[in-house]
This record gives structure tokens, C-alpha cells and sequence, in this order.
């Protein structure tokens, strides 16, 4: 056991965080904590990490080492890259030291003298455990973690100091991973990944050896990651078994059964009450009457289940339809800068987009996603053959930033400024359904969150009524309560949509087709997320196979098509194949050589004689840095075969 909560009280001034609370944590398990924004998600996680005291109740770690990557982490640092990762093994490393003093100090001593044989028998003590905790495979460790979490073309002397916000909370995890604590905590770590990090990251944790306690909004990972779902509402905390979409279906079974139970409880008090007004003064039925209030006051009271008012209503119509054929792009190219300082990011982009098509971009960061929603709209210039809008299409554009909304203004004033034909009841029932009521419509869109600023840009959006809909991440800066309803609305749009997303979850549920953005051009995918991954991983597969192309078969079909790897690349991946299992024996032969050499070290003929002893010393060095080297050259290989799907 790792942690255990009993009864925890958290109060801000006198307002109630969080009520009794209990929990434990046992060793592998994956849990996700979720609810909405300000339930004291945060506020438990710093409880847990030691970071914040409680009113009452006790917590107990079990003396268990807790690591803690906040969401907004501020990661300072004077050091390099590869200093930083080498300093969560300052330890091990400054052992290593030590062993290397211990063998030259003995080679300056008498093998026969006591001093000698003392120093023999620390120096294996030290070294047995230098192996235990794989010391001689630090830098391997180091480099697979640093190039999972994306900085594998990074100078590793670069300075923490330069880094951008996002690369110091990703360099923050890496360091996290590699320090490996009984539990580690992790407040939105997917917010600056890109999805080969995400992929990378998902895999590395679901084989973590310690527990996860994890927040984040993006539910696709909580799905892959987490066998346990900690939810926060209305300040209790709940626990269900199994991922989020486990979660959700529980919570609505949940919810539905003790209402159900509530109100058929509630109708029998009513009937038990009536019955006793209507006999409790008449003599023949008194008895009876007294015997219904008695089974009343021992009635164990059901409590309604809490539901939340507090869920956006976004709805999307169109006000007209638009022609068929609703965009066609030919041949466009992007740039970033201007005359000698002109850089192109892409190239050769063809697009066309049907009356109904729900496609949504994606791509590596910095490709140009999101300057290509801008370019399609004339917002940013681009060079193209041809770029055409249909008759009567009527866009509405969600900019990533919301840089639309003026910050001086008042969130009333956003909408009314835009529609000022508008009644004032009539604006605040729009902005009632994203969420804004009372005195909080006074508030400048200056001082919103990024969620707030979010619904307001989605409430011009509604009332706008555009037939297009382009939208630049749309789900960034919502809780996961407002991501599902906007999930609902998007679904039902009769409309068309074009959109940038990382929200995997999304783009599960949404789009008819996913287009792939490179510095080449478009790829595009018939079908979601999921369909997308697997067509995606086959043609990369097939690609590779066919680095030779060999000329095709006539076609069965119209849609039929078959890859052939040539001789040449079939004879490669057989060489990889059979190199690979060499490694694997090489690997296993030299940690058994290396144990047999250590177990050498100990015997006293050896220890006894500095000449013999140095030469074990010598022989085991080399064959650790064989090791490490067999081992980088089999984890490499391993990727690539895998990369290949042959693996």
C-alpha cells in the first residue's frame, strides 16, 4: 500500500473544499482523478504531494517517495539538458567514482596487507550494488527517455534556461520518469505533447512499475492509462473501477439507479405521511398511524443524487444551405516571414471539402495548421493555383487564442456590441447557456480563464448561424463537462466542418475523415482517430516494405491494391531479424560473464593477489561498456523492426 486517506476536511476560509474524504492507493494502480473545473482536483493533488495542509482527517505515505509535475511548472535551472537528466543519478554516479578511487587507491597497496583486503571487499559490496540499481546503463536510460518525450534532435548541452515553457514541462516529466517514485503525480501532462509523444508516453506509463495518479482533460489517454476513476463532486470524492469510459458509463448507472431509488423512496413517504394526517386522530386507526410515523422516523433516507445545473448548452444551426462543392484548393503553399527571412513550412496542399464533410487536420507542431485554417479564410496570405469558396457559404471561425473578443469589454458588451438589435433579456439568455448569469456577465473578457473566453467565442458562434464552421482546437482550454457537450453539438450539426485538433477523443467522435499535414502536402484518411492509426500505421509499413518498388499486380477491384517488399528489403529485415537474437545471447553471455567476473572478485585467492584482481577489474569494465553498448544497439533496433511491423 502506498497511500491511504481517512476522513480528510480541506476548507478555504469557510467555504467546504473537500468533505470526508477516502481513498487508497495501491502499488500499479492507474488512477485518473477528474471533475469539473474548481471542485479541488489541484487542491488534492498539492494535499497528497505534501505541498498543502488539511483541517482534519490523517494521510499516511507509507513512507513511499511521491514525485509531483504540476501543471503550470515552473522549471528553472542553470544546468544543460544532459546535466539535469545525469543529476537524478548523482548518487550512482558519484558511487562510480568512488569504485574508480577504490581501484587505484588499491593498486598503490600491498595485495597481502589488511588495508588491501578491506578495500577488496568494500569495492564488491559497492559494486554489487552499483549493478543492482544499473548503473552501467544510466546514459541508455537517459537518451530513451529524452528521445520519447521529443528531444531527440536536441543539442543535450542546451541550457534549461532557453527552453520555452512547454519544453521545460516536458524536460520536468522526462525528469520525473527517470527518477521513477513510488507515485507519481501528474497535473496535465499531455498539454505540450505532440501525439508521437503521446503514443510514447502512454506506452512508458502503462508499464510504470509505480502508481500514477494522474489529472487530465484529454480522455482518450485516461482511457489507455488508468484502471481506476477518482471523481470529485460536490467536495466528496468517489472511486469506480476501470478506465473513463467505464467511468462514465458507471456514473450514469449510478446516477439513474439512486434516482429511481430516491423517488420511489419519496413516493412512499408521501403515501406513508398522507396516511397518517388522514387516520391519526381516529380512535380505530390511530394505532395504525402511530405504527407509519414510527417506521418513518427509522427510515434510512435516500439522498438525491447531485446533478449539476451547470453544463453549457451549445447548439449550432445554419442559416441558409450552401452549394455542393464547398471549398476547392489547388497547389497552396505556405510561408512564414517576410523577403530574405521567407520560410516555407508546406507545400503542394490539395484540398476539396463537400457540403457536410466534417474533417479535422492534424500534424506535427509548427507544420501549419492553424496559419492553413487562416489562409483558407484570406486572414494570411498564401500562394495557390486556385482557392475557391462556394455560393452562399457562410463561415464561422473559433480562433485558438479567441483574439476576436475585445479584453476591455465586458462580457455582455462582447455580445451586444455585435447584435445590438438584441433585447438585454435576450443577450442574457444566450449567455445563460454558455454558462454566464447574474453579475458574472459584468466581468471583461480580460479577466476570464481561457474556458470562459472559450464560451463566449462559442456563444458568437451560435448566434452567428454559419453553415462553415472552422475551428482551431477547440477543446484546449474546457473542462471535460463542456467538451462533451460540445462533442454533442458538433455531432448533430447539419453543417460542415473544418478543424485543427490534438483532442483524440474528438476526433474519435466527430470527423468523417482526418487529413495529415506535412511539409509535403495533405494525407487524407476516410474515418476517425482510431480508423486513421491503423490505415496510417499500415501504410507506413507498406512504404517501408516497398522502399524497392516492384511493379503491381493487376487490380481485382477498383479499391484493391497490394505492396511487395523487393528482395533487397526482405534480405535487410531477415539480417535485423538475426541480429537481433544475436544480441539477445551476446546480452545474456556478458551479464553472465560479468556476474561469474564479480562473483571472482570475492574469491580470496583473487582478492589476495592486486595483479589478478586488476585484471578482473579491467575485463569487467570493458565487458560493462560491451553491455551497454549491445544493449543501446538491440533497444534501437527493436524500435526500427517495430517501426516496420515485424516486431
Amino acid at each position: 500500500m502506498i497511500l491511504t486517506i481517512s476522513n480528510l476536511n480541506k476548507y478555504y476560509g469557510a467555504e467546504h473544499i473537500l468533505q470526508d474524504v477516502n481513498a487508497v492507493i495501491h502499488e500499479g494502480n492507474r488512477i485518473g482523478l477528474v471533475g469539473a473545473n474548481g471542485e479541488g482536483k489541484t487542491t488534492l493533488l498539492n494535499i497528497i504531494a505534501g505541498g498543502l495542509d488539511f483541517e482534519s482527517g490523517t494521510l499516511s505515505t507509507e513512507n513511499s517517495q511521491i514525485g509531483y509535475l504540476q501543471q503550470n511548472t515552473k522549471f528553472t535551472s542553470n544546468s544543460s539538458i544532459m546535466e539535469e537528466m545525469r543529476a537524478v543519478f548523482s548518487d550512482l554516479l558519484a558511487l562510480k567514482d568512488e569504485l574508480t578511487a577504490l581501484q587505484h587507491e588499491m593498486g598503490e597497496l600491498d595485495p597481502d596487507s589488511e588495508r588491501y583486503h578491506r578495500l577488496a571487499e568494500e569495492y564488491s559490496a559497492k559494486n554489487t550494488y552499483f549493478e543492482q540499481k544499473d548503473g552501467y546503463t544510466i546514459d541508455v536510460k537517459i537518451n530513451t527517455v529524452l528521445n520519447g518525450m521529443g528531444f531527440q534532435d536536441y543539442n543535450k548541452d542546451t541550457r534549461v534556461e532557453v527552453l520555452s515553457g512547454g519544453e521545460k514541462t516536458r524536460l520536468a516529466l522526462a525528469r520525473l520518469l527517470l527518477i521513477q517514485p513510488d507515485l507519481l503525480i501528474l497535473d496535465e501532462p499531455t498539454n505540450h505533447l505532440d501525439f508521437r509523444t503521446l503514443h510514447w508516453l502512454e506506452e512508458y506509463l502503462t508499464s510504470y512499475k509505480g502508481a500514477i495518479l494522474v489529472v487530465s482533460h484529454d480522455r482518450y489517454f485516461l482511457d489507455r492509462l488508468v484502471n481506476h476513476v477518482w471523481e470529485i463532486e460536490n467536495r466528496t470524492l468517489t472511486c469506480f473501477n476501470g478506465n473513463y469510459s467505464a467511468y462514465v458509463r458507471q456514473k450514469k448507472e449510478r446516477v439513474e439507479r439512486q434516482l429511481k431509488e430516491y423517488e420511489q423512496q419519496q413516493q412512499q413517504i408521501h403515501s406513508m405521511q398522507d396516511f397518517v394526517q388522514r387516520n391519526i386522530a381516529r380512535a380505530s386507526t390511530s394505532k395504525s398511524a402511530k405504527s407509519r410515523l414510527a417506521a418513518l422516523d427509522r427510515m434510512e433516507i435516500i439522498e438525491k443524487p447531485y446533478m449539476t445545473d451547470k453544463r453549457a448548452n451549445f447548439r449550432f444551426v445554419s442559416k441558409r444551405q450552401p452549394v455542393k462543392d464547398i471549398l476547392h484548393v489547388k497547389n497552396l503553399s505556405l510561408s512564414v516571414g517576410s523577403g530574405i527571412d521567407s520560410k516555407e513550412i508546406c507545400s503542394g496542399i490539395d484540398l476539396d471539402v463537400l457540403r457536410g464533410d466534417k474533417i479535422a487536420f492534424i500534424g506535427p507542431n509548427g507544420v501549419g495548421k492553424s496559419s492553413l485554417l487562416k489562409a483558407l479564410q484570406g486572414i494570411i496570405p498564401c500562394r495557390s493555383e486556385r482557392l475557391q469558396w462556394g455560393r452562399n457559404v457562410d463561415i464561422s471561425y473559433f480562433e485558438q487564442e479567441n483574439r476576436q473578443l475585445n479584453k476591455e469589454k465586458t462580457v455582455l458588451d462582447q455580445i451586444w456590441d455585435t447584435y445590438p438589435k438584441m433585447y438585454e433579456q435576450e443577450v442574457r439568455s444566450w449567455l445563460g447557456r454558455v454558462l454566464f448569469s447574474g453579475e458574472d456577465v459584468y466581468k471583461t473578457v480580460g479577466d476570464l480563464s481561457g474556458g470562459e473566453r472559450a464560451r463566449v467565442a462559442f456563444c458568437l458562434m451560435m448566434l452567428e448561424e454559419g453553415n462553415v464552421l472552422i475551428l482551431d482546437e477547440p477543446t484546449n482550454h474546457l473542462d471535460i463537462s463542456a467538451k462533451e457537450q460540445l462533442e454533442d453539438a458538433l455531432a448533430e450539426y447539419d453543417g460542415t466542418i473544418i478543424m485543427v485538433s490534438h483532442d483524440r477523443y474528438l476526433l474519435n467522435k466527430i470527423p468523417t475523415a482526418i487529413v495529415e499535414m506535412s511539409p509535403q502536402g495533405l494525407t487524407v484518411y476516410e474515418g476517425r482517430y482510431d480508423s486513421y492509426l491503423a490505415k496510417s500505421k499500415l501504410a507506413a509499413q507498406q512504404q517501408a516494405a516497398a522502399a524497392v518498388p516492384e511493379k503491381k499486380e493487376p487490380r481485382e477491384s477498383e479499391n484493391a491494391a497490394k505492396f511487395y517488399r523487393s528482395k533487397k528489403e526482405r534480405a535487410r529485415q531477415v539480417a535485423m531479424k538475426n541480429r537481433l537474437s544475436q544480441l539477445e545471447k551476446l546480452i545474456e553471455q556478458t551479464e553472465q560473464s560479468i556476474a561469474d567476473n564479480e562473483k571472482l572478485m570475492s574469491d580470496p585467492q583473487v582478492a589476495g593477489d592486486y595483479q589478478k584482481l586488476q585484471e578482473v577489474c579491467d575485463i569487467l569494465e570493458e565487458q560493462r561498456s560491451q553491455l551497454e553498448a549491445y544493449t543501446e544497439e538491440w533497444m534501437l533496433l527493436g524500435e526500427e523492426l517495430e517501426a516496420l511491423g515485424q516486431v
